[in-house]
C-alpha cells in the first residue's frame, strides 16, 4: 500500500501540507521540484494555510503532475493529534471524491516544527485508510466507488525510518475498519456462529490460540447469565476466546471483554418500534475487541492479551427468559432478572468471570450497554467506570491520544449497593432508571474480583449519525484503537 520515493518529478497527483508558520525552505523546495510558486498563490489568497482548507492547483501535464492539493494545517505549534487527523482526513476525502486512486504526499510538509516524524507518518497512514473507508452495501448494479488503493510518500528520509511508522498507522486503521465492518453487517448475516468463524480466521491469520465455547461447555461451566439471554433464540450462543501470547510466560495478562449481542429485541421487555432498528450494532463491543486484536496481530507487541466475547442474540419465544426469573452466573452469584432488555450486562458478567478464570490481571470491558450514557454524554464521549484510578488514567490517556475521548462516571458504595437490592437473589440486573449508565456498569463491576477493571460504555459513540472527516456515516469502530494502543504504546 505504501511506496517511498525520493524522486518527486514523476507523480501525477500530490498532497502538500501548509502550516501558517511555514518554513521558507519548504516553499523554495516546492518551487524547485514542481515549478510552483506557492508563495504567490498564498499572497493572492488562492491557497490558504487555514486549518482544513483544501485547494487544488492544476499544472501542465508535461511537467508530470496533473494536480497539486494544498492542505491548510493551521499553526504547527497548536496542532493536536486529533486536529491533524481531521484535517488530513478531509484532504484525502476531497481527493477520493475527485477520483484519485493513487495519490502522493510530500511528508516533510506535514511535520510540525517541533518534530514528530514517526507520529506524523503513522497518523497520515491511519487517517488515509479510515477516512476513505467505504462500508459495503447489498445493492445490485451499483457503480463501483473510487477507493484509494495506495499512497506514494515523497521524502528525503530513508525508507527504513518511514515505512515502520506507516505500517503502524495502517495496523491501527485496519483494526478500526474491521470493527466498522462487523457492526455494519445485518444480524441475519452476522450471527454468533459467523462471528466465531470470523474470529477463527483471525486466529489462523495471526497465530492466536482460539477457544470457542459451545452451549454444552457453558452449561458445564455454569454460565447461567449468558445462557439465560440465549434461551429465546434458535441461534446457539458462543463464547469466543482469543489469546495472544507475546511473553514467554502467561502472566501480566490484559483481558478485553466485548459484548457480542448480535441483535437485541429487548426480549419480553420488548423495545419500541423506533427502538428496534439499529440493534444489529449491539455487538459493537465485540467488534472493538476483534478490531483491537487485528491491530495486535499485525504489530505483535511483547504483551499477553486475552479477548473474551460472550455472544448471542436476545429474542422472544416460549423458552425466552422473563422478568422475575432468577438465574445463576458462572461466578455462582444469583441474579434476579427485572428487565430482559438489560441483557448485555448479563453476558458481560459471565465474560469477565471467565477472563479472570483464565488468568487476567486486569480487565477492560467494552459494550453498547445503556441508553443512559447517550443521555448523559451524547455521541462525543465514551462513558467509563473503574475500580482503579491509575489503571483508568492509562486507558483514558490512550483514548485521548487516539482521538477516542473518555469520561469517568462515579462508582462508589452507594451505586454498588443498588444492584444488590434483591430480596431473593444476590443481585438484580435493573434496580432503577436513575443513573442508568452507572447501574449497568455497577452490575458488571460486581463480577470483578480483585483485579483492576475499566468499563467502557460505547452506546453513544459507536455510531456516527452523519459522514465526517474520519469516516462514513454509520459504525465508527470506536475503542478498537484505544484497546490496541493500551497494549502497544
Amino acid at each position: 500500500m505504501f511506496t517511498i520515493k525520493n524522486n518527486w518529478k514523476t507523480e501525477e497527483t500530490i498532497l502538500i501540507g501548509l502550516f501558517s508558520d511555514y518554513d521558507e525552505d519548504q516553499i523554495t523546495s516546492i518551487k524547485e521540484q514542481f515549478n510552483i510558486d506557492l508563495e504567490y498563490y498564498i499572497r493572492e489568497s488562492d491557497v490558504s494555510p487555514s486549518y482544513k482548507h483544501v485547494e487544488k492547483i492544476t499544472i501542465p501535464y508535461e511537467k508530470g503532475i496533473k494536480r497539486v492539493y494544498v492542505l491548510g494545517l493551521g499553526t504547527s505549534e497548536d496542532m493536536k493529534r486529533d486536529h491533524f487527523r481531521k484535517s488530513v482526513g478531509h484532504a484525502f476525502q476531497v481527493m477520493q471524491k475527485d477520483g484519485t486512486k493513487n495519490p502522493s504526499l510530500w511528508l516533510e510538509s506535514f511535520i510540525p516544527r517541533e518534530g514528530g516524524l514517526d507520529d506524523s507518518a503513522a497518523l497520515i497512514a491511519e487517517t488515509m485508510i479510515t477516512s476513505t473507508y467505504l462500508l459495503p452495501t447489498f445493492k445490485t448494479n451499483e457503480d463501483e466507488a473510487v477507493t484509494i488503493e495506495k499512497l506514494t510518500v515523497l521524502t528525503d528520509y530513508d525508507e527504513a525510518v518511514i515505512l515502520p511508522a506507516l505500517e503502524k498507522g495502517r495496523a491501527f486503521a485496519d483494526g478500526v475498519n474491521t470493527a466498522r465492518y462487523l457492526v455494519h453487517l445485518p444480524a441475519n448475516i452476522l450471527t454468533s456462529t459467523e462471528m466465531a468463524e470470523f474470529a477463527t480466521t483471525m486466529a489462523e491469520d495471526y497465530d492466536f490460540s482460539l477457544d470457542i465455547l459451545e452451549k454444552e461447555d457453558m452449561e458445564e461451566l455454569g454460565m447461567g447469565a449468558l445462557l439465560a439471554v440465549n434461551q429465546g433464540s434458535v441461534e446457539p450462543p458462543k463464547m469466543i476466546v482469543l489469546k495472544y501470547q507475546g511473553l514467554d510466560e502467561w502472566k501480566d495478562v490484559t483481558a478485553f471483554v466485548g459484548k457480542g449481542i448480535t441483535y437485541d429485541t429487548g426480549g419480553y421487555s420488548i423495545k419500541t418500534k423506533a427502538g428496534m432498528p439499529g440493534m444489529k450494532g449491539d455487538m459493537g463491543g465485540a467488534a472493538a475487541v476483534l478490531g483491537a486484536m487485528e491491530t495486535i496481530g499485525q504489530m505483535k507487541p511483547a504483551k499477553n492479551v486475552i479477548a473474551v466475547i460472550p455472544s448471542t442474540d436476545n429474542m422472544i419465544s416460549g423458552d425466552a427468559f422473563k422478568p422475575d426469573d432468577v438465574i445463576t452466573s458462572m461466578s455462582g452469584k444469583t441474579i434476579e432478572v427485572l428487565n430482559t432488555d438489560a441483557e448485555g450486562r448479563l453476558a458481560l458478567a459471565d465474560g469477565v468471570t471467565y477472563a479472570q478464570s483464565e488468568g487476567a490481571d486486569r480487565v477492560i470491558d467494552v459494550a453498547t450497554l445503556t441508553g443512559g450514557v447517550v443521555t448523559a454524554l451524547g455521541s462525543w464521549m465514551t462513558g467509563a467506570m473503574t475500580n482503579n484510578r491509575d489503571f483508568y488514567q492509562e486507558v483514558e490517556h490512550t483514548g485521548v491520544a487516539f482521538g477516542e475521548p473518555i469520561w469517568l462516571l462515579p462508582y462508589n458504595a452507594d451505586y454498588q449497593a443498588q444492584v444488590r437490592k434483591s430480596s431473593i437473589a444476590d443481585l438484580n440486573n435493573s434496580p432503577t432508571r436513575k443513573a442508568h449508565a452507572i447501574m449497568g456498569g455497577a452490575f458488571v463491576g460486581a463480577f470483578v474480583e480483585k483485579v483492576p477493571w475499566v468499563h467502557l460504555d460505547i452506546a453513544g459513540t459507536s455510531i456516527a449519525e452523519a459522514s465526517h472527516e474520519l469516516g462514513p456515516k454509520g459504525p465508527t469502530g470506536i475503542m478498537a484503537k484505544t484497546l490496541a494502543g493500551y497494549i502497544i504504546q
